[in-house]
């Protein structure tokens, strides 16, 4: 199959939806010729709500800007499918991925039940970790943790970041219910690195590692004059818990000076991202990553109000969501997305007004194009969140050269 081939059949396996457990996803690696039991090099498994992506690209910097060759694996991607599988800090190749995909799509032709869409990812990441000889993974769960397809491989570190209520339907209503299946990427033998958690989470993390008999690690915090490349007050946890982590598996490596510089230095598309004087983008899709998201920008902007370019698919606690951005909206103009759980602007707005909120002016508009001219004729910066599906179609306008620069 070519690339453009391989994806589309790749595609076409989100018809057998999400299955969370780890039987298939054992069989795949398995048959994939990887022994997740044994994957041969350290791997770091990074599990919590929000701020996991940022915590990836902290440690992985860190430990490339070492000398190792690290392998990276994250979700969703926000432009094209290639940046979820990292090698040094470069996408996975037209050519890998395609010719990866077209062996893996050999190995389950027959197979009943057959993987879905995120096993033959996880799977086609660990056989080009494999092939490249990566000396280091990094895998963020796609979502939960006890039966997220990651949690098949054995890890040498676990990571939770913060935790807080999203994907309820899969994860139970509770926060208690939620940290629980967070916990249960923890191991044995296998070192935690856990995140400031609430009361809740904390207990069950806890009480969860106490009864394997694993270490359990809280962060120290970073010097106050340590910069980052990933703005907001909220980073600051996330550095630190990738910092502790990259000591973890390589302290002989490192040093402070150049940790310094690789937190300096690190970047992550769609998260507080800065593309013009006027335009910033964050995927902020729950109410706790809106909240840490208004305290960036107030932090950033003092004083500033934001024009909001906001759309969001239907999973989501909208309401929730807005009304944490609502003290930094000077305006908001509702967005469809390019997705079938995509709500609709008229949705979008209704969840504002029947929430309470300030009486600002609210505009729709049919598309991100459409939304888009308003940003040079707005009085305020504009700040696109709600989705990362939206902030990935506003990357989309840059050059495929500029996008891959941003992940480096």
């Amino acid at each position: 199959m070519t690339y453009a081939e391989s994806i589309a059949w790749l595609y076409g396996t989100q018809l057998f939806g999400i299955k969370l457990g780890l039987d298939s996803a054992n069989r795949l690696l398995q048959g994939a010729g990887i022994d997740p039991q044994r994957p041969g090099v350290p791997v770091i498994h990074v599990a919590g709500t929000n701020g996991k992506g940022s915590v990836c690209a902290f440690a992985e910097r860190i430990l490339r800007d070492s000398g190792m060759l690290t392998g990276l694996f994250t979700s969703p991607h926000l432009v094209h499918y290639r940046e979820r599988i990292q090698v040094g800090g470069l996408p996975i190749s037209e050519t890998a991925c395609g010719r990866g995909l077209s062996e893996l799509r050999e190995i389950v032709s027959s197979w009943d039940p057959h993987p879905t869409f995120f096993e033959l990812s996880l799977a086609l990441a660990m056989r080009h970790f494999q092939n490249e000889a990566c000396e280091v993974i990094i895998l963020e769960t796609g979502m939960g943790g006890r039966l997220d397809a990651t949690n098949a491989i054995q890890a040498n570190l676990s990571v939770i970041t913060s935790i807080s209520l999203d994907h309820q339907q899969w994860l139970g209503e509770t926060l208690r219910e939620i940290a629980g299946e967070k916990a249960g990427i923890l191991k044995p033998e296998t070192p935690v690195i856990v995140a400031d958690l609430a009361p809740e989470a904390r207990d069950v993390m806890g009480r969860r590692a106490l009864a394997l008999g694993i270490p359990y690690l809280e962060a120290h915090p970073l010097p106050a004059d340590w910069k980052l490349g990933l703005r907001g007050p909220h980073q600051r946890e996330n550095a630190a818990l990738a910092v502790e982590a990259a000591c973890r598996i390589a302290s002989e490596r490192l040093t402070q000076d150049g940790i310094r510089a690789s937190l300096a230095a690190t970047s992550w598309p769609g998260r507080f991202q800065q593309i013009t004087d006027q335009l910033i983008l964050d995927g902020a899709h729950n109410p706790d990553a809106a909240r840490v998201l208004a305290a960036a920008w107030q932090e950033e902007f003092p004083q500033e109000k934001a024009h909001l370019i906001f759309g969001a698919v239907s999973s989501k606690d909208i309401s929730g969501v807005l009304a944490a951005l609502a003290p930094i909206a000077g305006a908001i103009t509702f967005v469809p997305l390019q997705s079938e759980r995509g709500l609709s602007t008229g949705a979008l707005r209704e969840s504002y007004e029947s929430a309470g909120l300030p009486a600002i002016p609210l505009r729709e508009a049919t598309s991100w194009s459409e939304a888009s001219s308003l940003v040079a004729s707005s009085s305020l910066r504009t700040l696109v969140t709600g989705s990362l599906y939206l902030v990935g179609e506003a990357l989309a306008m840059l050059s495929e050269g500029e996008f891959e620069a941003s992940l480096q």
